[in-house]
């Protein structure tokens, strides 16, 4: 999918959805036009300024509504936070979101984003099924033993058997391999995402967090199989860079999307640390943020703040408009768990171009050089 829009994210955070996210991406077919209005919860809601866009991995096409948009449901989703989430779905639906991405360990605990979704899809958007692209993965630890964890073909379909269950759905539009298995064979892997596909369980698949060479390795395989790899699903950011170069002309050679996820670098790329480090931030709670890895950070953030002032922006917008400087990026997945939170992430849609002074400036900014 990766053309659309991931900010999909490829979800929420109410209800149980603590991470929400939201994909955007560059229009690139300007000349098709999507249609002006939606029906939604028996009311009719018009698009922004959105266009009807189009994904391709090289062969397959994959519609997407508006300008690369998309809502991931990630992480946890809480039951008192239920009407918050379900705020959420119904504000990214009516903005032309129409894909909402999620994985099979998504919580505390493992299962219950998917599980939470299911419930808010059966009540408010069973009708549009055929309008949304939804999203799971399995690769991470889910339950105990050799068979819970990984890229094996016994884990994988099972996990996906299980996932479809919580969610409630006869088959999922994207299913990826989460992470790269250090020992079975990728043979072995390939052939089971193209058995998924196959067997009626997922329309695509994708990879996430692969390295070069065996992102170059996996779509050879798929490709030989007959079930093209659409789409891959890297972290990238400011602070994290790993993508640009080998990776970057692998996902180019092999013609599959790109969606890239932590683009605000755990939230580093916010105002949220600007005056210090809030009790309830995830700082302070979470173990993969940490109040030295803020304090190290702060200068560089701060310059940065300035500079997306300079532009008109936050610096929230501003970090999610530098992640679609790159072509062959065609969707961004940031977290959220409260509707403005959306608001802010679409508006960075407003202000995608940079002057080459602006990247200069960025770059010196990330060197230490401010």
């Amino acid at each position: 999918i990766a053309q659309h829009l991931d900010i999909g994210v490829s979800v929420l955070a109410a209800l149980g959805i603590n991470d929400s996210i939201i994909s955007f991406g560059r229009n690139l077919f300007d000349s098709i036009q999507q249609p002006e209005y939606i029906s939604y919860l028996n009311n009719i809601y018009q698009f922004s300024d959105g266009e009807f866009l189009m994904q391709s991995d090289g062969k397959n096409i994959v519609k997407i509504y508006d300008i690369k948009k998309d809502i991931r449901l990630k992480n946890n989703i809480y039951n008192d936070d239920y009407e918050n989430c379900r705020s959420m779905l119904r504000y990214a639906f009516d903005q032309g979101i129409t894909h909402f991405d999620l994985a099979n360990n998504y919580g505390p605990p493992a299962g219950s984003a998917e599980s939470n979704f299911g419930k808010i899809f059966k009540e408010d958007f069973n009708n549009h099924r055929d309008e949304l692209v939804i999203s799971t993965k399995a690769g991470w630890e889910m339950w105990p033993g050799p068979y819970g964890n990984f890229g094996s073909r016994k884990y994988l379909i099972a996990s996906l058997d299980q996932s479809l269950k919580r969610l409630g759905l006869d088959y999922v539009d994207i299913f990826y391999h989460h992470r790269p298995d250090p020992e079975t064979p990728l043979e072995e892997t390939m052939g089971a995402l193209d058995y998924i596909v196959r067997s009626g369980r997922a329309l695509y698949v994708g990879i996430s967090s692969y390295n070069a060479e065996e992102t170059r390795r996996a779509a050879k395989i798929l490709k030989d199989l007959g079930t093209p790899c659409l789409i891959h699903q890297p972290p990238y950011s400011m602070f994290r860079r790993e993508l640009e170069g080998n990776l970057q002309s692998a996902i180019a050679e092999t013609g599959m999307g790109c969606i890239v996820f932590s683009p605000l670098a755990q939230g580093l790329l916010t105002e949220r640390y600007l005056n210090g480090i809030p009790k309830d931030s995830r700082a302070m709670k979470s173990p993969f943020l940490t109040k030295a890895q803020v304090e190290e950070k702060l200068p560089c953030i701060k310059a940065l703040h300035q500079l997306a002032l300079e532009r008109g922006q936050t610096l929230t917008e501003m970090a999610l408009a530098w992640n679609l400087r790159l072509k062959e990026i065609t969707s961004v997945l940031i977290g959220a768990s409260r509707v403005s939170q959306i608001e802010e992430a679409l508006r960075s849609l407003k202000n995608l171009d940079f002057s080459s002074e602006e990247l200069s400036k960025i770059e010196d900014i990330l060197a230490g050089n401010f």
